[in-house]
């Protein structure tokens, strides 16, 4: 069965984990914002004006459908980027991905994604670098699944998600924002637990 709400592409395979990441985007993000400090202008729900408009919304952002800035998140963060793949073979880092991704960007997070891969496979001696290009296909997919055979499906996951932290982080320092600063780091950095590494789409924890 598809969801109204979510692209029938990213529903068939992985849309209750889809649905949970974007709740979860929704609690940091929270309801209209208009703050003269942040270049993007109003926001609701975390979805920008300028985003909105190519989504053909034209009314008040105060009254942005909760509907319509989750049928965006999940086809601007999650479908186009190839994200959703993502998510299947990890949920956790697929979280991560999307999460930074609306904070800073599709493909600044799957670059983070990509060079994370390429420090943890000691420069190519336990599997090929990939390109870092912020495009997430077959290269990157499979370097992550030789991640996961070389330090097992948590550990990969773990260390994976730990140099996405640090890039984060080191993101954050170079945009001299103090106003944003604690939010960043209180909200988006460390924000998917390391316990749910253990995590699948399909079964649940693993044993």
């Amino acid at each position: 069965m598809t969801s109204p709400q979510v692209p029938g592409k990213v529903w068939a395979s992985a849309g209750a984990a889809v649905l949970a990441i974007v709740a979860g985007v929704f609690a940091v993000e929270g309801g209209y914002v208009n703050n003269q400090a942040d270049p993007g202008g109003e926001t609701n729900h975390g979805v920008t004006v300028a985003v909105a408009r190519e989504h053909g919304y034209q009314g008040p952002m105060r009254e942005l459908p909760k509907a319509t800035a989750q049928r965006i998140y999940t086809q601007d963060y999650i479908e186009r980027p190839g994200f959703h793949s993502v998510i299947l073979l990890s949920p956790a880092l697929g979280e991560k991905l999307v999460d930074a991704g609306v904070n800073a960007g599709p493909g600044r997070s799957a670059r983070w994604l990509q060079q994370a891969l390429n420090q943890l496979s000691r420069g190519g001696a336990d599997f090929p670098l990939v390109t870092v290009d912020g495009n997430i296909g077959f290269q990157t997919l499979a370097a992550y699944q030789a991640l996961e055979r070389k330090r097992g499906r948590v550990k990969a996951c773990e260390l994976t998600l730990k140099l996405m932290d640090v890039q984060q982080g080191a993101h954050y320092m170079r945009q001299n924002k103090p106003m944003f600063i604690v939010g960043w780091a209180d909200n988006r950095l460390g924000n998917v637990p390391l316990a749910r590494c253990g995590e699948s789409v399909a079964k649940g924890p693993t044993p």
